[in-house]
């Protein structure tokens, strides 16, 4: 099941149900949670247990690792949220497949503003998500796959993997976090 038109503009919370296709219409409000820096312990059940996460600054492995990514950006930016996305979705059978969602981010920090144009790519598994992608300005990830010398790509992803779990310390080891408005 593919759905192109699904988009949004400017919510901070939007009715998905009618626009999106099964997948994505159970997990995408949950996602946007996170970006608008508004989730709590239920956003998390999304995923499955051995998740992953992984965006250009951190590599997180398991939900407490997701956790302490995304209590983290309320605690970096004065403001977070994504103002505009379109989904699609590629369900490849009853519960599985993949959504990926088209977006413009907005942060604040040090009252400088930013935007920045994103992909998330979300891989799912008996209704969970079990890879979370997020690639900057559409960019892949830099790694051992993807970079021609494979040294780069591995001093990448270490450096990922060690800010996250910096992170994940300095957020009490994904210790549910209140909501911040």
């Amino acid at each position: 099941m593919a759905d192109d038109g699904a988009s949004a503009k400017g919510m901070d919370s939007v009715d998905t149900t009618n626009e999106l296709g099964r997948l994505a219409s159970r997990i995408i409000p949950h996602i946007l949670n996170l970006y608008n820096c508004k989730s709590t312990a239920l956003d998390y059940e999304i995923y499955a247990p051995n998740a992953e996460f992984e965006d250009p600054l951190m590599q997180a492995h398991g939900v407490a690792q997701i956790k302490s990514a995304f209590y983290a950006i309320p605690k970096v930016f004065s403001e977070g949220k994504m103002v505009e996305f379109t989904v699609e979705e590629e369900e490849t059978t009853s519960g599985s497949g993949e959504i990926r969602m088209h977006n413009l981010q907005h942060y604040k920090v040090l009252g400088k503003e930013i935007d920045m144009k994103s992909l998330i790519k979300l891989q799912v598994e008996d209704g969970k998500i079990v890879r979370h992608e997020d690639l900057w300005d559409e960019n892949p990830l830099w790694n051992r796959k993807t970079v021609s010398l494979p040294l780069v790509g591995w001093t990448a992803e270490t450096w990922r993997r060690m800010n996250m779990l910096v992170t994940h310390v300095l957020m009490g080891f994904g210790k549910d976090q209140r909501p911040v408005h």
